[in-house]
């Protein structure tokens, strides 16, 4: 299973800060043996936007695994592309295992593929929801800026919800990086 990252429109020290705190999760044995391949688009600027450089990206990155099970994770405007890019590869063969959506505010998810949110605040999950989202999403509480989504996770606390299930269901309190873990594990082992 490979894991595209793709990033939005900002530093790219804030992508290194995001995989350097989610990825020392993986460190202990909850995936087994397997490492994780994990492939960032290289974005520079309004790229972030473009689902043909991100498909293109893929198809130079994963030529030989078109059938092989990717995993996207997008943050803010990589959303945009991101989600286009899922569509698309999927229209070429490949299977979209799931779609992960951190902070992308205001853009419309859906897909044949399970869809996750991460939301800096209750409000951007709230009004986010409404324009699709699936199961298994995460909101910060306290609420915290935009960036520190992406640049720290792993500090970022706050609520696992799932609205298919029952609304009297306890919300289970963990940080957006140990979220990401679960989800990721999850998707691993199916």
């Amino acid at each position: 299973m490979s894991i595209i990252i793709c990033p939005g429109i900002h530093e790219l020290a804030l992508t290194e800060s995001f995989i350097s705190g989610w990825s020392s999760l993986f460190t202990d044995s909850s995936i087994g043996k397997k490492t994780l391949d994990m492939v960032v688009f290289p974005c520079e600027g309004f790229l972030a936007l473009s689902s043909l450089h991100i498909l293109q990206f893929l198809r130079d990155r994963l030529r030989d695994k078109l059938g092989s099970p990717v995993v996207f994770i997008s943050f803010s405007a990589g959303v945009v592309g991101a989600i286009m890019a899922a569509w698309q590869w999927q229209l070429l063969g490949g299977h979209v295992k799931a779609f992960i959506a951190i902070d992308g505010w205001g853009m419309p998810l859906w897909g044949n593929f399970p869809i996750h949110r991460l939301s800096h605040d209750y409000f951007t999950h709230w009004s986010s929801a409404l324009l699709g989202g699936g199961h298994n999403n995460f909101y910060a509480e306290p609420s915290v800026d935009h960036l520190s989504m992406w640049r720290s996770p792993q500090t970022v606390q706050g609520w696992w919800v799932d609205p298919s299930v029952d609304v009297s269901q306890t919300p289970v309190r963990l940080s957006a990086a140990e979220f990401l873990h679960s989800l990721v594990k999850r998707y691993d082992e199916k």
